[in-house]
C-alpha cells in the first residue's frame, strides 16, 4: 500500500491527475489482463492526454460562454431556408476561419443567428481554435471595465488573441461615443487577425443611426465587411413558432353539447 501511495504522490507533483485519482483501477485491471509493460504505459499515457484533452474543451466552453442551445447536429434545415446542408458543411469546416473571412448574420430577432454563431463557435472549440462567444452588451461592458477590473481585462486579452469571435446583437442599443471608439479599437486590432461572426437585426445603413457617427461606423464596416460573407435570414421568428407553454388549453364544447 506504501507503494501505491508514494505512486500517487509521484503522479501528483507530475501533474498526472489520471493517473492520481485513478491508480487502483487501473493497476487491478492490468492484473486480470496481464498486459506487457510497454501496453500498460502506453494505455496510462493515453488515458492521461484524454482526460487532459477532456477538461481542456470544458475549461474553453466555460470561457466561450455559449448562449444554451450551441449544437448544429441538432439544426432544423425544415425551420429556417437560410442555410441549406450544404452551406452549413462548408461553413463547419472552418476554412473561412483559417483564411480569415468574417461572417454576418442578419436578419429578424428569433430566426436563429445567435444559434448558428454559438454554434460554429463551439465546433471551433472542438477542432481546437480560440472561439469566445459574447453579447454586443457583455463586450461594452468588458471595452468600459477593462482598466478597473482585472477579470475585465483578461477577458479583454483573450479576445484580442482569439481565432474566432462572435458577437451577438452588434448595433441593438445605441452606445456612446467612448464606447463606440473603444469597440473601433477592438476590431481594428481583429482585423486580418480573428476571424469575427456579428449578428444583427439591423443593416449596415442603420449602424451610423445607432452609433450616431457616420465616420466610425464606416470604420467598423470597412473592416468587418472586407472579407466577409453576409447570410440573410428571413421568415417569422423559430422561437415564437415553436414557443413552449404551460398553459393547457381547453377544448371548446361542440355546438351539439352546448345545449
Amino acid at each position: 500500500m506504501k507503494q501505491i501511495e508514494n505512486i500517487k504522490q509521484y503522479a501528483g507533483a507530475l501533474r498526472l491527475g489520471y493517473l492520481s485519482k485513478n491508480l487502483q483501477p487501473m493497476l487491478h485491471q492490468a492484473s486480470i489482463e496481464t498486459p506487457g509493460y510497454a501496453d500498460f504505459l502506453e494505455s496510462l499515457f493515453e488515458k492521461e492526454i484524454e482526460q487532459r484533452q477532456q477538461n481542456d474543451y470544458r475549461r474553453r466552453v466555460k470561457l466561450a460562454r455559449l448562449p444554451r442551445a450551441h449544437d448544429l447536429d441538432d439544426y432544423d434545415y425544415k425551420a429556417s431556408s437560410s442555410i441549406g446542408i450544404r452551406q452549413m458543411t462548408q461553413l463547419r469546416e472552418l476554412l473561412w476561419v483559417d483564411r480569415l473571412y468574417n461572417l454576418v448574420l442578419m436578419g429578424p430577432s428569433g430566426t436563429g443567428k445567435t444559434y448558428l454563431a454559438g454554434g460554429l463557435i463551439n465546433d471551433a472549440i472542438k477542432k481546437g481554435y480560440r472561439a469566445y462567444f459574447t453579447t454586443m452588451a457583455d463586450l461594452i461592458g468588458v471595452l468600459n471595465r477593462k482598466e478597473i477590473i482585472s477579470s475585465a481585462m483578461s477577458t479583454y486579452n483573450r479576445y484580442c488573441k482569439a481565432h474566432l469571435i462572435a458577437i451577438d446583437d452588434i448595433m441593438m442599443f445605441p452606445v456612446q461615443k467612448s464606447e463606440a471608439v473603444a469597440l473601433f479599437n477592438l476590431i481594428n486590432h481583429l482585423h486580418e487577425q480573428c476571424s469575427v461572426i456579428i449578428t444583427t437585426n439591423k443593416s449596415p445603413s442603420q449602424w451610423a443611426e445607432t452609433l450616431d457617427d457616420e465616420v466610425l461606423a464606416t470604420a467598423i464596416l470597412d473592416r468587418l465587411l472586407y472579407r466577409c460573407e453576409v447570410i440573410k435570414f428571413e421568415g417569422n421568428g423559430y422561437r415564437m413558432d415553436n414557443r413552449k407553454s404551460f398553459l393547457q388549453k381547453e377544448s371548446l364544447p361542440s355546438d351539439k353539447n352546448r345545449f
